[in-house]
């Protein structure tokens, strides 16, 4: 107790080495002060000055992604979500709503404050496409999915840490919403699976329709339909029959503006039909619908498991093995 006391006292305030620390950024000695930032927000941490670890590694984080070291950045990103957590700070909506960054001086309300913009890449330099010079795409493709693995890593650690700390028991809705529209936007490769896991964790189905409609205009023929029905029963395997319907109405509007034909098939029917029976008290019904419309849901083996979870949601049908199915599902998508 007594070492830990002393250690505490000896220590200098973190402002002491942010400013040492970011010497050797402007040098461009960025992997020496990246293990320095590293170690010494350890030390506040191992003393428990968290406030002085989440300074240095705030600074750190925002330093590297200004000088576009992605890497080091994200992995200084990750440690400060990872440090709430160790910290226990709790989670509350109004640090994501209100005020401004003194680093970045954007409004909290763009860079998520207690984090910076730059840990949302919203700094990073955009890859530059040249399709006559297949190096650098190459190049700019493997600099992308580099800067939204380190981002997503990022996002995932702070969306566990509001789980436990006061949010939403899935996470923070605006981090899940933040996630899911970066994924989209800045993969190279989109997974629509995996942006829908976080889009329906969220709050905003509007955005969630929009990047359905442009995914429909991006996808193989026969993934429209799939992307919009699996969407619609990821809400619903929450119980949330309201922004399912909101999501539906929004894509249907979208499509209508933009002067595009909504995917007609034998599964959009068949989830038309699940949204106006889930409003009622039909559990035979559902089940007919189950039956008649199963050559179509069986053309992806995670339906059957999302309907079994929104059978149970809605009508108190219990699934035959609840450790398997919709939790390794939802495991997956997100990605953890």
């Amino acid at each position: 107790m007594f070492r830990e006391r002393v250690r505490r006292v000896i220590l200098p305030p973190a402002q002491e080495n942010i400013d040492k620390l970011e010497k050797v950024i402007k040098e461009g000695n960025y992997y020496g002060a990246q293990q320095m930032y590293k170690s010494t927000s350890a030390r506040y941490v191992s003393a428990e000055r968290y406030s002085d670890a989440l300074n240095v590694l705030q600074s750190g984080a925002c330093l590297q992604l200004d000088k576009a070291q992605i890497t080091c950045g994200a992995e200084l990103s990750l440690l400060f979500a990872e440090t709430l957590a160790k910290a226990k700070v709790s989670y509350d909506e109004d640090t994501l709503a209100a005020g401004t960054c003194e680093r970045c001086g954007q409004t909290k309300e763009r860079c998520g404050s207690p984090f910076p913009a730059e840990f949302f890449g919203l700094y990073g330099a955009k890859e530059t496409r040249d399709d006559d010079d297949l190096q650098k795409l190459s190049e700019a493709i493997a600099a992308a999915k580099t800067r939204v693995e380190g981002c997503s890593s990022f996002l995932k650690a702070a969306i566990k840490w509001s789980a436990e700390f006061g949010a939403h028991r899935y996470g923070s809705p605006e981090l899940h919403d933040m996630l899911a529209d970066y994924m989209y936007s800045e993969s190279p490769e989109v997974d629509i699976g995996k942006v829908s896991f976080h889009f329906v964790r969220g709050r905003n189905p509007k955005k969630f329709a929009s990047a359905l409609v442009n995914f429909m205009g991006k996808c193989y023929p026969g993934e429209d339909d799939l992307a919009i029905v699996r969407a619609i029963l990821m809400y619903l395997s929450l119980g949330n029959l309201r922004d399912a319907n909101k999501l539906m109405d929004e894509v249907k509007m979208e499509v209508e503006l933009k002067n595009l034909n909504f995917p007609s098939s034998e599964l959009t029917q068949f989830v038309n039909y699940l949204l106006l029976t889930l409003q009622r008290d039909a559990l035979p019904l559902f089940n007919m619908l189950r039956q008649t419309y199963k050559s179509s849901i069986d053309r992806e083996s995670t339906f059957i498991e999302l309907l079994d979870e929104i059978a149970e949601k809605f009508y108190g049908v219990r699934r035959r093995n609840p450790l398997e199915g919709i939790g390794d599902f939802f495991k997956m998508m997100g990605g953890e």
